[in-house]
């Protein structure tokens, strides 16, 4: 029909996969992958805060005004005082990842007109994990060791005084007011003082990083390159009875870590703050009992007697052909137990996570015998 090609031009075109507009339409509708890197969440134990108080209401400045009552005098109420920054600790944060850099209390209202008084600022409240040092100057100002303990790390600015403060019999009609003072501010350093029950400790490519994904569901870097693990990482170990182990990723010793060498003596307090370590060799290389007694020849020169703690030695990679020769030489060479697994292929995990819940009932044991309240995750 002679309508015919005017109705092909009023409709709209076919879709094409050959057309390079329609091909990136297309692309960018579909959901975009995140990578595994970005989902990585870090345990962070360490953050520096600045707090600063809200500061006061000012006073107000006003007279009575009333019908037949020329000189009802000033009626200017004060302002409220600001609000505190005030530290929370709370049993379900585990981490200070969620704490921000910055924090400021809320201000306090101005004073109005009839002697009303301006409403004080809100607190604001900032939720840190149990066992929290706050460190000002290099000292502990506090130390959060119980559920819902508090600290007022800032002070609130007070509120100023309105004019009806100032009235006295030689001044009848004051006009003065203050303002409202500023709160504190403060630089705190604030540091978890716990982070986890067990500690992986060992040389860079030991397979930290990999047994830790093997048995829980934390998702540390992995790569074939030495220092992969900059940041510690804390997975949970879930046993049947519902009891959860905490076993953190310490980040790769190197000989002179205590002097501070490599990633230096900030990640030594990660393993001073462990209940029990797991040694994590290499079985493949020569001679692997001499990485165990180099790891706790680092760990005493930190700490006197934090090589002594309840610990167990892992043999990994034990599905190379040169990790099975070395296995019975680490045996006679070691007076620990050895477990040689693979967290790599899965191999003899069982074995690990059965003597890690031994050593967690023993630690439960002996603080409940103690009298005091072992760490729950």
């Amino acid at each position: 029909s002679p309508w015919e090609p005017v109705l092909l031009l009023l409709s709209p075109p076919a879709f094409s996969t050959s057309c390079a507009r329609c091909a990136k339409d297309r692309r960018l509708r579909q959901k975009r992958a995140i990578s595994e890197r970005q989902l990585t969440r870090y345990f962070v134990d360490q953050r520096k805060v600045r707090v600063v108080g809200g500061q006061g209401g000012d006073g107000g400045q006003s007279f009575h005004s009333e019908p037949r009552k020329v000189f009802g005098g000033p009626d200017g109420g004060n302002g409220g005082d600001g609000g505190h920054v005030i530290f929370k600790a709370d049993q379900q944060i585990k981490s200070l990842s969620s704490v921000f850099r910055f924090y400021q209390g809320f201000h306090g209202e101005r004073g109005g007109s009839k002697n009303c008084y301006g409403a004080n600022g809100a607190h604001m409240y900032v939720k840190v994990p149990v066992g929290t040092l706050v460190k000002e100057n290099g000292e502990v100002v506090a130390d959060l060791t119980h559920h819902g303990e508090e600290y007022i790390a800032a002070y609130g600015g007070a509120g100023g005084r309105g004019n009806r403060f100032f009235l006295s019999n030689e001044n009848r009609a004051p006009k003065l007011f203050t303002p409202g003072e500023p709160g504190q501010e403060r630089v705190l350093h604030l540091e978890l003082k716990t982070t986890a029950h067990a500690g992986l400790v060992g040389f860079p490519n030991a397979g930290k990083s990999s047994l830790l994904r093997a048995i829980s569901r934390a998702k540390p870097a992995v790569a074939a390159y030495p220092f992969t693990t900059l940041n510690p990482h804390v997975g949970i170990v879930h046993y049947q009875d519902y009891e959860q182990v905490a076993v953190a990723d310490i980040p790769g010793l190197i000989k002179g870590a205590h002097q501070n060498r490599g990633l230096g003596m900030a990640f030594l307090k990660h393993i001073e703050r462990c209940r029990f370590l797991l040694y994590v060799l290499d079985l493949s290389v020569p001679q692997p009992w001499s990485q165990l007694q180099d790891l706790k020849y680092e760990l005493e020169a930190y700490e006197k007697g934090l090589s002594e703690r309840p610990c167990v030695v892992i043999g990994n990679k034990v599905d190379f052909a040169q990790s099975r020769i070395n296995l019975p030489l680490l045996r006679e060479q070691v007076a620990e137990r050895v477990i040689a697994l693979s967290a790599l292929t899965g191999d003899n995990l069982e074995e690990l996570l059965l003597h890690l819940r031994e050593l967690y009932d023993t630690y439960v044991k002996t603080e409940q015998s103690q009298g005091q309240s072992p760490v729950k995750w």
